[in-house]
């Protein structure tokens, strides 16, 4: 029979515990929303972007918020197919990270890349930052919030000025409208997200980048994939037992060339439903969200609510 003071250590152990969680540490740490005057970086831990690439709007957006953006010319540097060695963009990262007058990040490029740039040595400091970007950069959001990090927004400095003002919005701590997609399963689901591109994600199992998912509202999204290559890779996540204890699963926009799929083939729509739909949870689908547009910002360890029967997906205050 344990003894009282067996239970109290259990106890202390328990609360300790739960106070060191990611989740924990991220409630702790409030990050200041952007201001005028408030100081961006750019990187591009994946792949090689041409040196003629235009940012000249991108730049100009910041202007119009008063924000002061450096892009270094080491985010069109080429080694091979990436924009450096590895350990040429790890530093670039800790420069940004480690530098207290940058308050945000922000991912150029794409491709491939953030994922090798963890295991060559990358790791995240202490204290939280923004960052901003999607696709191959999943794999640094996910990580950032693994680590307890608040901060993360999976988004895209591109597209529609009014997708642009709905990241300006979160980058500056205002409210944004609900995103409305295809009602699947009924339910209300409430949880922090976890957003992702679900290839890059699935290649995260079984390391420590990948957050958890207990109690988490799922949002996915990919392109170039056919039906049976989601089929195979969501069939990988219910073999790990990742999907069972969400809260709530929703999938933005998957796009995929169109002889990818053969007569009397699922369609994309019908094997996401067959994957996720068995889950006892609120699935919605073709959020406004992934690549193409519009690719609408959403931040990662925000509570959020899905509404399974109306197909919205709202942050919480």
């Amino acid at each position: 029979m344990p003894t009282r003071r067996t239970l109290l250590i259990s106890g202390a152990s328990t609360i300790i515990t739960a106070l060191l969680s990611p989740r924990a540490m991220a409630a702790q740490r409030r990050l200041k929303p952007l201001k005028p005057g408030s100081r961006i970086r750019a990187v591009n831990p994946g792949t090689w972007m041409d040196p003629d690439t235009d940012l000249q709007a991108l730049r100009e957006r910041c202007d119009q918020q008063q924000w002061h953006l450096e892009i270094p010319a080491a985010v069109t540097r080429q080694w091979r197919y990436f924009s450096g060695t590895d350990q040429e963009r790890v530093e670039d990262l800790r420069s940004a990270w480690n530098d207290p007058t940058v308050d945000a990040v922000l991912t150029l490029g794409g491709g491939w890349g953030a994922a090798r740039v963890l295991e060559a040595g990358f790791r995240f400091p202490r204290h939280p930052k923004w960052s901003l970007g999607f696709s191959d950069t999943s794999s640094l959001l996910l990580a950032q919030w693994a680590a307890g990090l608040p901060g993360a927004i999976h988004g895209s400095s591109g597209g529609t000025e009014a997708q642009w003002q709905r990241t300006v919005d979160l980058l500056c701590g205002r409210p944004v409208a609900p995103l409305l997609g295809e009602p699947r399963r009924r339910g209300i689901a409430r949880g922090p997200l976890v957003v992702t591109n679900l290839t890059v994600a699935t290649h995260l199992i079984g390391t420590p980048w990948l957050p958890s998912l207990k109690g988490a509202i799922l949002v996915l999204e990919d392109v170039g994939e056919a039906p049976y290559r989601v089929d195979r890779m969501l069939t990988q996540w219910r073999s790990a037992g990742l999907l069972q204890q969400l809260a709530g699963v929703a999938c933005g926009r998957f796009s995929w060339a169109e002889d990818d799929i053969l007569p009397g083939d699922f369609t994309m729509d019908e094997i996401l439903e067959e994957r996720l739909g068995d889950l006892g949870i609120p699935l919605v689908l073709n959020l406004p969200l992934g690549h193409g547009r519009p690719n609408q910002a959403l931040p990662l360890g925000a509570q959020a609510q899905l509404d399974g029967k109306h197909g919205l997906l709202s942050l919480m205050a």
